[in-house]
């Protein structure tokens, strides 16, 4: 990949002040509910510019996102925002705890040149038109871009990474958002630029989170190519990349969790096992099924373990897939590295085909990494099913992704997210 310093757009603080008030998680990680709690913390948070339109899954109106570039134009002339003085990579740490363990994560904030997918970056999720629209719609309007995109890659020996670092003086800014601080410097100086981007020009990235916010980037540059307004610097050539090591140990995934409901009333657990002879199910007491950590509560029960819990009151039974054969009968097109995903069989097997008696229009699935939230949905009522997974190993994201399959949709969940509003990269 070929990488380029940048001279971003910053909230104006003193060197290393707070920002934590105007930070926001990633657009799509947010509901309109999160918008507002995030907009009474300060009128000038991020996401007053980064959510114009919720929920972003297609575009909104015209006027919402002229409004959206408004503000963030006002914020500029009126000092809310600086620019940064010299071109700079950015090195961005993030301390967090997981597993009972204090953990770092260091990141680069960079411009990547955009190339065609499967390149020098390598997707593993599908693309879904109309969350690239409602994103393209807030690029064109704001010639910014708002929230970098999480992509990892292969740091031989740390270099890059500790070349950035040791080159980093005083933070320019801190901000902590959901108990995750994080500090960002700005690196300058042209000799580490040059060293770090000499590293890293035959390396490739792998993308974590933001593909819609990477094929964005594309399809704009791809405009003002079309329009002869682009040259070979033009910033638009670069896409907003925030790069992690793939060894890095802050580098976690975590389990996505499935909250079922819209289901007819007849369905229940015990209904689903009668349709369900591949698997293994194995009821367990909801007192032991300690899902505060999923990852480490599915694994005593071996690979492939899932939690399948039954509504008010939850009961909980362990699942697991027994006959090898029934992957490739459900998915011959797909490659065997595919079908080994736990995500892959719920969906195929399962969800797809198993849920059919029972699934009506109104079906819904919400995604989440946290275990006890669906046992509590379930408890409660709310949810007629609730499905809990082992992480997806990291190294069949990228063996998955090396191959140029898609994971199915919702496989991962990286944590923590990069922080929204650290800084932004203008495309003019």
């Amino acid at each position: 990949m070929e990488i380029r310093a940048f001279r971003g757009w910053r909230y104006c603080v003193e060197a290393g002040g707070d920002i934590s008030a105007v930070l926001a998680p990633p657009f799509d990680t947010l509901s309109d509910q999160d918008k507002r709690e995030l907009l009474a913390r300060s009128e000038r948070n991020i996401v007053a510019v980064d959510l114009p339109h919720v929920p972003p899954i297609e575009a909104g109106p015209e006027e919402a996102y002229r409004q959206a570039a408004q503000r963030l134009n006002q914020w500029k002339s009126s000092g809310v925002l600086c620019q940064e003085q010299r071109p700079a990579l950015y090195a961005y740490q993030q301390s967090f705890r997981w597993g009972g363990r204090s953990r770092t994560r260091r990141a680069m904030l960079c411009g990547v040149r955009i190339t065609p997918l499967g390149q020098a970056v390598i997707p593993h999720e599908r693309i879904f038109a109309g969350p690239t629209a409602d994103r393209l719609k807030l690029t064109q309007h704001t010639k910014t871009q708002l929230s970098p995109i999480f992509g990892f890659f292969h740091d031989l020996g740390g270099q890059a990474m500790d070349l950035l670092f040791a080159a980093a003086g005083q933070p320019v800014a801190r901000g902590q958002l959901r108990d995750v601080p994080g500090t960002l410097w700005a690196v300058t100086e042209q000799g580490v630029i040059n060293e770090i981007a000499s590293l890293l020009r035959d390396v490739p990235v792998f993308i974590a989170d933001g593909h819609h916010r990477y094929t964005t980037a594309l399809s704009y540059r791809d405009g003002l190519r079309q329009a002869g307004r682009l040259d070979d610097a033009h910033e638009a050539n670069f896409a907003l990349f925030a790069l992690v090591a793939r060894d890095d140990p802050g580098l976690v995934v975590l389990p996505t969790h499935r909250i079922v409901r819209g289901l007819r009333d007849s369905f229940t657990v015990e209904r689903l096992i009668a349709r369900c002879p591949q698997f293994t199910w194995q009821r367990c007491s909801v007192e032991d099924a300690d899902l505060t950590n999923s990852e480490a509560f599915l694994r005593r029960y071996g690979r492939g373990a899932m939690a399948f819990i039954d509504r008010n009151p939850a009961e909980v039974w362990i699942v697991r897939l027994t006959d090898p054969a029934a992957m490739a009968k459900a998915a011959p097109d797909q490659q065997e590295i595919w079908r080994q995903l736990d995500v892959a069989v719920l969906h195929k097997i399962i969800i797809d085909a198993a849920l059919e008696p029972w699934r009506t229009k109104d079906l819904f699935i919400e995604y989440t990494p946290e275990g006890p939230a669906v046992l509590a949905a379930c408890n409660s009522g709310r949810a007629q099913l609730g499905i809990c997974l082992q992480a997806t190993p990291l190294e069949a994201v990228e063996a998955i992704a090396r191959a140029g399959a898609s994971m199915p949709n919702k496989s991962t969940y990286f944590y923590p997210k990069p922080a929204t509003g650290m800084v932004l990269k203008g495309l003019e």
